[in-house]
């Protein structure tokens, strides 16, 4: 495994993230893993000498917080950099159960907490950005969650640069802590985010883990492929991603094309793509399979030239902004 420092938290995580979002319940989604399978997978993980871990109180509903926390209690809980996500509305009947308000983030982040059965999470993140909520009275909130202990850093998610950017300023403004990570939407496919966002996150020194960073499957096979999987059939939020528009279908054939001549697997070679870009910390990779995650920590080995890279990237046209809601 490689380590590398996450931003400026100094914290040293693995340069593969193990994302959590297929734990918990198949009420929630068809392909996700129960609890047996999910700590089988932790577990796996951690052989690999993967010691970052990424989920959020919205998947499965708190599942996936559960079996993240049962699995890693049986381990010495200062060896991981565990992150969580807050946000969408927990509960349809209390709309303070969601969103970015004090109130919101001090009794979701505490119900995660629980959860996960732990007194300090190492990364909270706000899972998107809340028009309703000054930045001032989100930022105050996180700051306060830092000083009582509840979590280490605090990071986030998709959202525009210039949000980004207020985002940054207000805490430098009003002397609180700042957003440490930014969890974006980049892969081969999507890379919108290289306009302004990672200029911006290089140029503050932000943390980048960038979440589907195959694409939700769609760099994982051929696109004749893509909906032959459990996940693939009925994950409908990926079918509204362009991942086929602005040349997609090009990229996905030469991923193949490379593949095949270095004799690795079509995710291999997306991951070592992005394991190439210096802005890049950590992809968060989601799986439902031990071998998958094994191929994942393998892909750190591949090595792309500058003219793979070009090779890959050529084909890319400009398509619409993807991942902020």
């Amino acid at each position: 495994m490689e380590y590398t420092t996450l931003g400026d938290t100094g914290m040293e995580v693995s340069k593969v993230c193990l994302g959590c979002m297929s734990f918990g319940d198949t009420d929630w989604r068809d392909w996700v893993l129960d609890e047996e399978e999910g700590i089988e997978l932790v577990e796996r993980a951690i052989d690999l000498g993967i010691n970052f871990f990424d989920t959020a109180n919205m998947y499965s509903e708190g599942g996936s917080e559960r079996v993240l926390g049962n699995a890693l209690s049986e381990y010495d809980r200062d060896r991981f950099v565990v992150a969580t996500k807050g946000y969408f509305r927990m509960d349809e009947d209390d709309p303070n159960s969601g969103g970015l308000s004090r109130k919101a983030i001090e009794q979701e982040l505490d119900a995660s907490l629980d959860r996960l059965g732990m007194e300090t999470v190492d990364l909270y993140q706000t899972h998107r950005w809340d028009e309703t909520v000054p930045i001032e009275t989100t930022m105050r909130a996180l700051d306060d969650a830092v000083r009582r202990g509840k979590t280490h850093y605090v990071g986030t998610s998709s959202m525009w640069a210039h949000q980004f950017a207020e985002a940054l300023h207000t805490s430098e403004r009003l002397d609180l802590d700042r957003f440490q990570t930014m969890q974006n939407h980049y892969n081969l496919l999507y890379r919108e985010e290289e306009r302004e966002m990672l200029p911006l996150c290089e140029r503050e020194n932000v943390g980048v883990i960038p979440w589907s960073p195959l694409a939700r499957g769609w760099l994982a096979r051929p696109h004749g492929e893509a909906r032959s999987t459990t996940r693939g059939e009925s994950d409908t939020h990926a079918h509204g991603h362009p991942y086929l528009e602005g040349g997609g279908r090009e990229i996905n054939e030469r991923v193949g094309e490379l593949a095949a001549e270095k004799g690795v697997k079509m995710a291999q070679i997306a991951l070592a793509w992005l394991f190439s870009k210096e802005e890049v910390d950590a992809p968060i990779v989601g799986t439902t399979s031990v071998e998958h995650l094994e191929d994942a920590v393998e892909a750190l080995d591949v090595s792309l030239s500058a003219g793979d890279v070009a090779y890959l990237e050529e084909p890319y046209e400009p398509v619409r902004v993807s991942g902020h809601d």
